[in-house]
């Protein structure tokens, strides 16, 4: 497929494999799938493995990009033929922003979709936090381990010094990274808050840490006893959060529907600005199916805020982009997994 540099749109009915295409640019562009997906669950069911190749231009750079997906092996990347072996080398190839549905619920799902979203737009932000966050989450994982050994053999205990010492150093590198993250997040998603509600909602993002890096290393050792109890790690930033509030009010319990996806929207919207801001770069927006759920004055907001960014929708038909007269640069129908160029565009 090749795509065009302005409004790409992808339509056709559901279960039709428009998503894919999103999902494969996303996972090029990131070594990750947006939904958190295996890498096994990525390949055709009576397939063993899948290849995807993007080509990416970028001023007078042409880089391609390959990646080999096994279901019993890691995953193999390549770029311009030459192997990569850790993600962070896909750094500033591509920038991405997705926007699925499932976005929209950021705010009123668990901490556990807010930490996605802080982690995935850091780890494109930032090369050094892809290593961190991979090395902190290791430990966590093994320290729980040992916690639920300990049970059976509490000779173990004098080896969780060892990971708690780790754990700590890498822990206090991602706090204080989200933290000047989110104050960031604020100042622009503030902003744009204000233009997607007319200036009546003033927006605010507040980070709330499990532990702070000051207090990590303390609270850490104080908890060991309950952590043994429970065989599981209970202070980190692993359970972090963060709050957003309209007016004053945590929308997260408070909010209408409309309040938190009006919010989520500002958040996606802000990730474009954060990538123009500190890598200097313009990234391709990946809207998957987000203007049926947006009503019209929100959709208007939402294309043309992206009127110069390279973007690929998929929807299942194309009635609101005609009757709003907005600008659509090419267009592709997709059908049982095939796509075709419609005539006419």
């Amino acid at each position: 497929m090749n795509f065009d540099q302005g409004t790409n749109i992808l339509y056709g009915d559901n279960a039709q494999g428009k998503t894919n295409i999103l999902e494969a640019v996303y996972l090029a562009g990131t070594s990750k799938s947006h939904k958190g997906s295996k890498d096994r669950e990525m390949i055709r069911f009576e397939n063993e493995e899948s290849h995807i190749r993007m080509m990416v231009k970028k001023g007078d750079l042409s880089y391609k990009i390959d990646m080999h997906l096994r279901k019993n092996k890691a995953k193999g990347v390549a770029i311009n033929g030459l192997p990569i072996r850790k993600a962070r080398e896909l750094m500033g190839v591509v920038n991405l922003v997705f926007f699925s549905p499932e976005d929209l619920n950021i705010i009123k799902n668990g901490p556990g979709e807010r930490r996605r979203f802080l982690d995935s737009e850091l780890c494109q932000l930032d090369g050094v936090y892809i290593t961190e966050l991979a090395g902190y989450n290791h430990i966590v994982n093994q320290r729980n381990r040992l916690l639920k050994d300990c049970c059976m053999n509490p000779g173990l205990k004098g080896t969780l010094d060892v990971w708690d010492m780790q754990m700590v150093d890498y822990g206090k590198k991602i706090i204080r990274k989200r933290e000047a993250f989110v104050e960031e997040l604020n100042e622009i998603a503030r902003g744009l808050h204000k233009g997607l509600t007319g200036g009546i909602e003033e927006l605010e993002i507040l980070y709330e840490p499990s532990v702070t890096a000051a207090e990590f290393e303390d609270k850490l050792s104080r908890n060991r006893e309950r952590d043994l109890r429970m065989k599981l790690t209970s202070v980190g930033p692993h359970r972090d959060d963060f709050c957003v509030k309209v007016n004053g009010i945590d929308i997260r319990r408070y909010g209408s529907q409309g309040q938190q996806r009006t919010a989520a929207l500002s958040l996606k919207l802000s990730e474009i600005y954060l990538v123009k801001k500190k890598i200097r770069d313009t990234p391709v927006l990946l809207l998957d199916d987000v203007l049926s759920e947006l009503d019209s004055s929100r959709q208007t907001y939402l294309l043309e805020s992206i009127h110069d960014i390279q973007t690929l929708i998929t929807c299942t038909g194309l009635d609101d982009f005609v009757s709003h007269q907005f600008k659509i640069n090419r267009v592709f129908q997709v059908v049982k997994g095939h796509v075709y160029m419609p005539k006419g565009f």
